[in-house]
């Protein structure tokens, strides 16, 4: 390859990296824990949308395992949006493999 043509390469990564960054938002997801008992939805840009708790769960006496309830399903839904991530990234970019990734995913 000639530099000309890296340079091209690089440039017309760089656009599909933006336009990737700007669609994050639309992405969501969902996850669970506890047999749905406790779900989080996030977007792209790692912001929580919605977190919702069955009323059965909320024990006062007990307030250790909704803790672990909640923390379950905000991992469980950033696994989730991790591979949406990884699946869109690889659609912009036509499953180039870049150096060095994407971080965080």
């Amino acid at each position: 390859m000639i530099p000309m043509d890296i340079l091209k390469n690089m440039q017309n990564l760089q656009g599909k990296m933006e336009e990737m960054q700007e669609q994050l938002k639309d992405i969501t997801v969902s996850g669970s824990s506890g047999g749905g008992m406790v779900t989080v939805k996030i977007n792209g840009k790692m912001e929580v949308l919605d977190v919702s708790i069955a009323p059965e769960v909320v024990d006062p006496s007990d307030i250790t395992m909704l803790e672990d309830l909640i923390l379950a399903a905000v991992n469980s839904t950033l696994h989730e949006l991790q591979d949406a991530l990884k699946s869109h990234a690889s659609q912009l970019t036509g499953g180039l493999n870049i150096p060095g990734g994407f971080p965080g995913l």
